[in-house]
């Protein structure tokens, strides 16, 4: 199986592994980081084996409660530790929250890249 995928009630997330990307799609308004685990556990599964390239798309993600920035933050930290995978994050600049929130990603790692469209 390629594709894994986690839906709730407002988002879907889709993992494709042979591309190694991680989409989101939808509102991530979960109620903290007990509600976060199952994304939080396949976003660790991505990273552990260390791929040379994870892509995040987050183009169709609308909204993103502050437990969920913490979640991608700490996603990206882990990714810092590893310091063979190249991270790329693809956002919308039709998505208000994007703008600003996905450059604090890259604070955080700077071999980050990201691409708004």
């Amino acid at each position: 199986m390629s594709m894994q995928e986690i839906q709730g009630e407002d988002y879907s997330i889709k993992y494709d592994r042979e591309s190694v990307t991680v989409t989101f799609i939808g509102e991530l308004s979960l109620g903290g980081p007990a509600e976060y685990a199952p994304i939080v556990e396949l976003l660790d599964s991505v990273a552990n084996p260390e791929p040379p390239t994870i892509t995040l798309n987050l183009k169709k993600l609308e909204f993103v409660n502050s437990s969920g920035i913490s979640m991608l933050s700490k996603f990206v930290i882990t990714v810092r530790k590893k310091k063979t995978i190249q991270l790329l994050v693809l956002g919308s600049n039709d998505v208000p929250w994007q703008q600003k929130s996905l450059k604090n990603l890259e604070k955080l790692l700077p071999t980050l890249k990201l691409e708004l469209e």
